[in-house]
């Protein structure tokens, strides 16, 4: 596996893209612990009331404010502040992902062996607890049907991911909430997109997640997933070269 050096040598270009919503006791950590050949860490505002943004200035990143709610219309407010860049890692803002894998997941991208790589909590090394029975339940069977909808055998809709820059920008997401990742993982299957997979950390987040800390938002989250991979088939999408 490439080490982080090696990324750096390369002059590949990695922005980061962290979603947060009231995230202010973990949003430094995740920050502090991003590789330093990152070029640049954006952290969207998703409509905070306590000090988030402000932590996440002072640990140097950038700032874009969406105060619309949604997982996925914070990642598109995110896309939008990228300039140049070659890939665009997603991860979590309450400190459940390790940072500092990150290289795995941007190495293959490097080295051309792959257009979105995803990293999973279920073959790599979860803490006791920090997946609920839920989250698994709903990433298995989402997982099966994409295996049996599309082809690709996904274990995880984990939202540390890695994707090449042009490739976010072909597939054209527009999901503004809960099925983001799993739009993300279909579209690129349908267009020939090269998707694999690298086993990941996984600890206990920092807080309350806003999905499955409640019984109301498993239950949107889980119907909006599984509506999002039967939905997905019925859309046009445009093939293109997998490195175009």
């Amino acid at each position: 596996m490439m080490k982080d050096h090696d990324i750096q040598a390369l002059g590949t270009r990695v922005w980061v893209i962290i979603p947060a919503l009231n995230e202010e006791r973990s949003i430094g950590k995740v920050i502090d612990a991003i590789p330093k050949w990152v070029t640049r860490v954006i952290v969207v505002d998703n409509g905070s009331k306590d000090a988030t943004a402000k932590v996440a200035r002072e640990h140097g990143a950038t700032v874009v404010d969406q105060p619309e709610r949604g997982y996925g219309a914070a990642c598109l407010a995110g896309i939008a502040a990228v300039d140049v860049a070659d890939v665009v890692v997603f991860i979590d803002a309450d400190f459940s992902d390790f940072p500092e894998e990150m290289a795995n997941l941007v190495t293959p991208i490097v080295r051309d062996q792959a257009d979105l790589v995803i990293g999973s909590r279920v073959t790599g090394t979860a803490e006791k607890g920090a997946l609920t029975p839920q989250q698994r339940f709903g990433n298995a069977l989402a997982c099966f049907l994409i295996r049996v909808l599309y082809g690709p055998a996904y274990t995880d809709l984990g939202p540390f991911r890695a994707v090449r820059f042009s490739t976010l920008k072909a597939m054209r997401m527009d999901d503004r909430n809960y099925g983001w990742t799993v739009q993300m993982q279909v579209r690129a299957a349908r267009m020939g997109y090269r998707g694999i997979e690298v086993p990941v950390s996984y600890r206990k987040r920092i807080g309350v997640s806003k999905i499955s800390g409640t019984v109301r938002g498993v239950v949107l989250a889980g119907t909006k997933i599984l509506s999002t991979v039967f939905i997905e088939g019925f859309r046009k999408v445009k093939r293109e070269k997998p490195n175009a």
